[in-house]
């Protein structure tokens, strides 16, 4: 199963924020079984650093980001998901867009994130952590 993971989630591992680092470090932790494969963005990933560099230095918030890509694959924002992004009118937030689409790009089966009303245009299914933990494991 492929899915992909929003900044929120990234955010709440990074900065082992709780309660919700208990189920997202536990659905991360699954990286290195066959069944699972997670990917996120670089937009995902510039989030989850600005937020990790404001708990902790710069440079430990680079190696935690470095640590976190060999367990996660990156999706590419590319020209023609930029574009789809752009012209569908659902779409009001961009960065949720070209998430989106860079999920879609990887044909993720599932995009996890806390805010899920952020996908409300998703075709792809949308779980939140706890949702994922008790439907997909």
């Amino acid at each position: 199963m492929k899915v992909f993971l929003d900044a929120n989630i990234l955010v709440s591992v990074l900065n082992k924020e709780f309660p919700l680092f208990n189920h997202t470090a536990r659905i991360l932790s699954l990286a290195g079984q066959s069944h699972f494969h997670f990917y996120t963005s670089p937009i995902c990933l510039a989030i989850a650093f600005y937020f990790a560099s404001k708990k902790v230095s710069e440079s430990k918030a680079k190696e935690k980001i470095f640590l976190l890509c060999k367990h996660v694959s990156i999706a590419d924002a590319d020209q023609r998901g930029v574009e789809k992004a752009l012209s569908n009118k659902k779409i009001n937030d961009l960065e949720d867009g070209f998430e989106y689409y860079a999920a879609e790009r990887v044909d993720c089966s599932v995009i996890l994130t806390e805010n899920k009303e952020d996908f409300y245009f998703s075709e792809i299914e949308v779980l939140n952590s706890s949702e994922f933990i008790a439907n997909k494991i």
